[in-house]
């Protein structure tokens, strides 16, 4: 039974860094990803990543956020650079147990296996 784990979440100031992480119990995964939900509002995609290493990214995300995995370590990270206040928001590691041959971060009906979130707070 697949469980994932986050970690990484805090509170920082306007323009810092974050790394999450997320290990897995396993890592027989097609796809892994990471949503978010900001207080009040519904959940956004950020990014996701294929076992093959190919990427995708929410709009809006390209650039300060890079998602990347060490498949020895069981492990998907999401490094958020210049946080703004409107990063803040719960941030949701999820994986797919099949590979869905569409942009990732478009179905996220597809991801059945969710971790229970860190907390990201930026203040100005």
């Amino acid at each position: 039974h697949l469980k994932l784990e986050e970690s990484g979440g805090g509170s920082v100031q306007a323009g810092g860094s974050l790394t999450l992480s997320c290990e897995a119990s396993e890592y027989t995964v097609a796809t892994l990803g990471w949503f978010r939900q900001a207080p009040g509002k519904g959940i956004q995609g950020v990014a996701c990543i294929y076992r093959e290493g190919r990427t995708d990214y929410g709009d809006a995300m390209l650039g300060r956020f890079t998602v990347s995995q060490d498949r020895a370590k069981k492990t998907v990270y999401l490094q958020i650079t210049d946080l703004a206040p409107e990063d803040t928001a719960t941030y949701f590691c999820v994986a797919s147990l099949t590979y869905f041959g569409e942009p990732c971060l478009s179905r996220i009906d597809k991801y059945s296996v969710w971790g229970r979130g860190t907390q990201v707070t930026v203040s100005s």
